[in-house]
C-alpha cells in the first residue's frame, strides 16, 4: 500500500509520521513545493525507525508527482493559514487555486486514488476537489468530524475524568462555528452523557468544542496539527486495512437529510471504497434545524467560489 501526503506542513508531516509509526502502509511519500522540507522531515521520520520499531519507507520529494503515482490514498494538506488582514475570500481563492493544481496532478499519477481534503477552509476545499478531480463523491472527502469529535470527547474526558477511549460522539455539519454536536448521540461506556453531566457544563464543552481551533491558534500563534494530523491518518488507516469505520467525514450530500448539493460532515462507513454508506441519522427539529443552518452557511461560502471560478 502507498500512501501521498501532500503538504509537508506541521499537520501533513504529523499525518505522515502516525502513519509511518503505525505501520498503515508499505510507503509514504510526502511531497512540498519548498525544497528540501520534505525530503528532510521524511527522512527524519524513517531514522527513528529503527528506534519506535516500524519498517514502513517515508520518502520526501519537491513538487515532484510521478513519485507519487499508483498512491492508495492521497491526503491534501496544502495551503496558507488565514494571515492578519487577510479577508475569508482571500483566504479561499489562494487555496482553492493550490488545491485544485494539486488534485489535477494526483488524479493524473493516481487515478484510483481515495483523496482526503484537509486544507482550510475545509467544506469548501473539498468541493473544490471534488469537482477538479470528477471523482465519485465516495472518493473525495474531507477530514474534519473526526478532529471535532475528538477535541469534543477529550474535553468531555477531563470534565467527567474518565477515559477518553470511553467516550464515543457524533457531530454534524460544517467545520467550526456551525458544526452541529449531538448531545443524544454522546455515549461514556454505553452510558448516555446527559445523565453523568448537567446541561449547562455540557453546553460549555459543546461551544469550547466548536472554537477549538481558535482557541489553539491564541495560544500558539499558529493552528493545531498533532491531533489535525494524527485525525487525517485515522481517515487513511480505515480506508487502507478496510475497516468500516463509522466516522463523520465532510462529503457531497445528495439529498440526504433533506440538503443537495452541499459539502457537510455527516456519519458515513468509512472503508476500502472509500465512503460505502451515508448514514442518515433521525434527527429532532431542532437539530435538524441547526444542521440546515449549518447547510445556508457553507453555501454561502461554497457561492464565494463559484463566483471566483465564473469570473463574476
Amino acid at each position: 500500500m502507498k500512501v501521498t501526503v501532500v503538504g509537508a506542513g506541521n499537520v501533513g508531516a504529523t499525518c505522515a509520521d502516525v502513519l509511518a509509526y503505525r505501520e498503515i502502509a508499505n510507503e509514504v511519500v510526502l511531497l512540498d513545493i519548498k525544497e528540501g522540507v520534505a525530503e528532510g522531515k521524511a527522512l527524519d521520520i524513517w531514522q527513528k525507525s529503527p528506534i519506535n520499531l516500524y519498517d514502513t519507507r517515508t520518502v520526501g520529494v519537491t513538487n515532484d508527482y510521478a513519485r507519487t503515482a499508483n498512491s492508495d490514498v492521497v491526503v491534501i494538506t496544502s495551503g496558507l493559514p488565514r494571515k492578519p488582514g487577510m479577508t475569508r475570500d482571500d483566504l479561499i481563492s489562494t487555496n482553492a487555486g493550490i488545491v485544485q493544481s494539486v488534485t489535477q496532478n494526483i488524479v493524473q499519477h493516481s487515478p484510483n486514488a481515495i483523496i482526503i481534503v484537509v486544507s482550510n477552509p475545509l467544506d469548501v476545499m473539498t468541493y473544490a476537489a471534488h469537482i477538479t478531480s470528477k471523482l465519485p463523491r465516495s472518493k473525495v472527502i474531507g477530514m474534519a468530524g473526526i478532529l471535532d469529535t475528538a477535541r469534543y470527547r477529550a474535553f468531555l474526558a477531563e470534565a467527567l475524568d474518565v477515559s477518553p477511549k470511553d467516550i464515543q460522539a457524533v457531530l454534524l455539519g460544517g467545520h467550526g462555528d456551525t458544526m452541529v454536536p449531538l448531545p443524544r448521540y454522546t455515549t461514556v461506556g454505553g452510558i448516555p452523557v446527559t445523565e453523568l453531566i448537567e446541561e449547562e457544563a455540557l453546553n460549555a464543552i459543546i461551544e469550547r468544542t466548536k472554537n477549538g481551533g481558535g482557541e489553539l491558534v491564541k495560544l500558539m500563534g499558529t493552528s493545531a496539527w498533532y491531533a489535525p494530523g494524527s485525525a487525517a491518518a485515522q481517515m487513511v488507516e480505515a480506508i487502507v486495512r478496510d475497516q468500516k469505520r463509522v466516522f463523520p467525514v465532510c462529503i457531497k450530500l445528495e439529498g440526504e437529510y433533506g440538503i443537495d448539493g452541499t459539502y457537510l460532515g455527516v456519519p458515513v462507513v468509512l472503508g476500502k471504497n472509500g465512503v460505502e454508506k451515508v448514514i442518515e441519522l433521525k434527527l429532532n427539529d431542532q437539530e435538524m434545524e441547526l444542521l440546515h443552518l449549518s447547510d445556508k452557511h457553507v453555501k454561502e461560502v461554497m457561492a464565494v467560489l463559484d463566483n471566483m471560478q465564473s469570473g463574476s
